[in-house]
Order: structure tokens, then sequence, then C-alpha cells
């Protein structure tokens, strides 16, 4: 039976080795050991498909976990609030609670009306999410501890429920309770929620872009799992593997992976062996990143791509222009910035852009989106 891979090029799976984020994870860090009141224990990250924003949160929690924070962490689908508030954070303030702490009851004398209080579990008497989050955050400071809430895929469509959760949130920060947060989404979407002029708590949350990694880091990424699993990669495997990643995160994990499986059990992962990984590797990107980011496009979207994609370098905006029939120049700019907010593409020097996904040029002109006569 063949050696496991060490590589996990599955969407929001912890890789074996996280490069190239040691400052955001030792700032984090520092605001939960001393930062009460901090900005920095309000944080959102946000970037493209496949650039580690679920990674991240992950590391995140592992650190508040370190420190004996607890985490409650949740995803932006509707009802989010709702499950923060009648699932996980009962759930752990029993956890919390201790045993002798239940009131069995109270019975007032006769002659005061013999009132007699329910036999409910402390969780249970405040249902609200801003008591709720207050009585978790005052038991873990007995523990000298605090309570990190965590929301993957933050959009526009959760803003009503964003709103309450901020507001709970602000709260605890006004009254200097151990609480921090950390959201994650698409730069697009983290943009249109901060727009709502009621997340003004939000906006002032630390944002962490996440983007390329550098070669260096790509390499430790690479060598350091393959080495570690009893395996050998030789210079020029792990240049083809470097160069082939494009510093883009989620391929890192998936030249990895299928260069592992290209090397066929010999343990050793050879120039050929990373020359078939990382082509099947961006082949594969195609299904997995291109298609989906291109599927919120609109059909004038994928017409500027693909007027893009007719040039083997940056593109300049003047060829685009005239690739889009003379269109005028707002025009052109209109969707120009809207591919940039989506992080199609990037400006890379002035009056030129080129695609920011790895491989969006050689998807679009492998599945003839680039058939266009100019």
């Amino acid at each position: 039976m063949a050696d496991p891979s060490p590589f996990r090029p599955g969407f929001g799976a912890t890789p074996p080795l996280l490069v190239g984020r040691d400052d955001l994870i030792a700032d984090f860090a520092t605001a939960l050991d001393y930062g009460l009141g901090s900005s920095d224990r309000s944080a959102l990250l946000t970037g493209a498909c496949g650039t580690g924003k679920t990674v991240m949160l992950n590391a995140l929690e592992d650190v508040a976990r370190r420190k004996r924070w607890a985490v409650v962490s949740e995803t932006a689908t509707p009802g989010f609030v709702a499950r923060l508030r009648d699932t996980h954070l009962p759930v752990l303030l029993d956890q919390l609670r201790p045993p002798r702490s239940r009131i069995a009851g109270i019975t007032m004398p006769a002659n005061l009306g013999g009132l007699t209080w329910d036999p409910a579990a402390l969780s249970n008497v405040a249902p609200d999410l801003r008591t709720r989050m207050s009585l978790a955050a005052d038991a873990l400071t007995e523990s000298r501890a605090g309570l990190l809430i965590t929301i993957d895929e933050i959009h526009a469509v959760a803003i009503p429920e964003l709103r309450e959760l901020a507001a709970a949130v602000q709260h605890a920060f006004r009254e200097g309770r151990e609480v921090a947060f950390v959201g994650a989404g698409l730069t697009a979407a983290i943009s249109d929620v901060l727009n709502d002029h009621v997340l003004t708590f939000l906006r002032r949350a630390e944002r962490h872009q996440l983007g390329e990694v550098s070669r260096a880091d790509v390499r430790r990424a690479l060598r350091e799992p393959i080495e570690a699993a009893g395996w050998e990669v030789t210079e020029d495997a792990l240049a083809t593997m470097t160069q082939g990643t494009e510093g883009y995160p989620f391929l890192i994990q998936l030249v990895g992976h299928r260069s592992w499986i290209a090397a066929g059990g010999r343990e050793l992962i050879d120039r050929g062996a990373a020359a078939h990984g990382v082509a099947d590797a961006r082949r594969r990107l195609g299904n997995l990143v291109h298609e989906p980011a291109l599927a919120s496009c609109s059909d004038i979207d994928k017409t500027f791509l693909a007027a893009m994609a007719k040039d083997c370098g940056p593109s300049r905006m003047a060829d685009i222009q005239r690739r889009l029939g003379d269109a005028s120049k707002q025009y052109v700019n209109q969707y120009r910035k809207r591919l940039i907010d989506q992080e199609l593409i990037a400006p890379v020097g002035r009056g030129t852009v080129g695609f920011a996904l790895p491989g969006l040029r050689e998807h679009l002109i492998g599945h003839a989106v680039v058939d266009l006569d100019w």
C-alpha cells in the first residue's frame, strides 16, 4: 500500500505546514493575552477563493484554544445567530456551570405569595444573544480565559443577522469582557457588508487581505511535509513545484499532493513527477476554482476576460477597449472595477491589468472562451 500523501488539497483543510501568515497569528495571540479593548480582537480575513481564509480561521481558533479560550464557530448561512444563541452558547454555558449551580427551586413564604421558580438552567433564563454571550464570557474570565466567536463565508445577504451579532460583540467590548471576533469572506462580499451604515463596529475591525505566499515559504511548505513523511524531493523538482504554484495557497497543497501521487510510491519526487504533478494540479484548478469564480460573471464580464486572454502577459486597457468594439472608456472601466472587486483581475501598472487567479488565462483559452474574431 502506497504511503498516504501528507498534503491536504481540500478547501478549508489545515495544511501540514501553514506558511506566510506568522505575523497575523502572532498579532492575534498578543491581542488575546494583552489586548482587552484592542482592535486586534476584532478581525476580518478577506481574499480570493483559495487564499486560505478558512485555514486561517482554523489557525486562529487553535491559538485561542491553546490559551484556554472557548471557541464558538459558525458559517454565515441563514439562522446562524439563532444557532449561536440557542445551541452553541447554551451548550457552552452548561459545560462551564459548576454542577451544583443549578437552582432546584425557590419557594417564597406564603405571606409573600408562595412564588415558585422553574428549575431551569441559567442558560435558559435569558435567551437573547447579548446576555448569553456575556454570561459565557464572565464564566470564562473566572478561569482567566475568554470567548472567541468566528464566522466564515460572510456576505451581504447575512447583513441583518450580522447587525445583531456585531451589536452583541460591541457591547461585550464596551463592557470590558474577554471576547474576540474573527470573520472571513471574499473581499467583495466583505466590502458589501462594510458599506452597511449600521455595521460601523465591523468597519473598525482589523482587515487582513490574504494573498500570495513568498517563494521561500512555498518551498518550505512543500519540502518539509515531504521530508517529514520520510520521502525525498530533488532540488529541480522542488523548483518546478514552487514555480507551478505561483504562490497561490490552495495550489501549494494541490501541487504537492499530485506530485506525490505522480511519484508512484518511489519515496522520491523527481523533476518528472513534479512536472506531471504541476500540470495535473493546474488542470484540476479549473473545475475547483475557475469555474465557480466565473459562475457569477455576466456575459460582458466574460467578454472582458476573453479580451484579456488574447495577451500573453498583462493587458493594456486601450487594447481591451478596442477589442470590445471601441466601447467608451467609462463603460470599460466599469467592468474593470467589477472584475477587480471579484478578484478575477488586478491592476499591475498604469493602464494595465492582469489575471489575479493562476491559470485563469489558460482555462479561458482551453474552454474556447476566447474564440472571438479580434
